[in-house]
């Protein structure tokens, strides 16, 4: 909502609104001048593109809400899996980006969709999107066993100790190349569970069907090439969903992130968030996380 003074037209503040709507990923964007409303409607349900409505007729949150699960697809299944809550951190709260990004996993996964590629610049938060994408299937009961994958030790102990911590007890780290399968959350580093020796495979330990959900973080450096471990051990887990995190997607003659995974759902790059600065270098974005609904504050 762009707000104006009523010296405007209704629809003077569209413009704002709409880029703010664009890069917020939301779909219904009003401007206003104190004595009605434009509304424009990115869906297509509506009928008409811009609408100027009375200021008693402004749409409930339910109709907003009926209008965006037509527009997306969702039905009453579908939606019980994209209602299911965040974790609520008080100290490490969401920014816009990383909404976007855990909610187009998690509404391409409720429609089928089982492999998904994700692509987020360095620094940008995404293994805390990862813990929040499987912590919503997992909570709502869509993902039972979750295997994220690493190439790095270091890399998998941050994970298991700060972002990944509130899993408790249902998870662990595959070490010592032992397969315990007592747990639902499981942290590997993937040269812990393959090897040039049959051996040495210890993810042939699981049944093909044993994880629901694998994640690659930084899949960039391995799993998108035909003759990698990471790809045999995508390719062994196939019946599984598989999320691939990257910040620098690969496509060469011989690696190609995109063909394993398909075209990236969701995009934050360096451009990105060159545009998102210049865009909102004078406001503050607050998004209620509950609500669905963002304000914006100008400074």
């Amino acid at each position: 909502m762009e707000a104006k003074r009523n010296i405007y037209t209704v629809g003077e503040g569209m413009q704002q609104a709409l880029m703010y709507a664009e890069m917020l990923d939301i779909p219904f964007a009003f401007s206003s001048n104190g004595d009605a409303f434009l509304l424009h409607d990115r869906t297509g349900t509506l009928g008409k593109v811009e609408e100027e409505i009375s200021l008693d007729k402004f749409p409930s949150p339910e109709f907003l809400w009926r209008k965006y699960c037509e527009w997306k697809g969702l039905d009453e299944d579908r939606q019980r899996i994209v209602t299911q809550d965040y974790f609520s951190d008080r100290q490490k709260s969401l920014r816009y980006y990383q909404r976007i990004a855990i909610n187009r996993t998690i509404e391409a996964i409720a429609k089928g969709q089982d492999r998904i590629l994700l692509v987020m610049a360095t620094g940008t938060g995404k293994t805390l999107t990862a813990f929040q994408i499987i912590w919503r299937l997992w909570k709502a009961g869509v993902k039972k066993r979750i295997l994220f994958l690493a190439d790095r030790n270091i890399l998998v102990d941050q994970t298991k100790i700060n972002d990944f911590k509130h899993f408790g007890k249902a998870m662990t780290k595959i070490k010592n190349r032992e397969a315990e399968k007592s747990y639902e959350i499981y942290l590997s580093l993937y040269q812990a569970v393959s090897g040039t020796e049959e051996e040495k495979n210890i993810y042939k330990q699981f049944s093909p069907d044993f994880f629901d959900l694998v994640i690659v973080d930084e899949c960039h450096r391995g799993s998108a090439a035909e003759d990698s471990a990471w790809r045999e051990i995508l390719e062994y887990f196939s019946s599984a969903t598989q999320i691939g995190l990257t910040a620098t997607p690969k496509e060469t003659k011989d690696v190609s992130n995109i063909h394993y995974f398909g075209e990236p759902i969701y995009t934050y790059s360096l451009i990105s968030i060159k545009k998102s600065t210049e865009s909102l270098s004078s406001a503050f974005i607050e998004l209620q996380p509950h609500s669905g609904c963002a304000f914006l504050y100008w400074v």
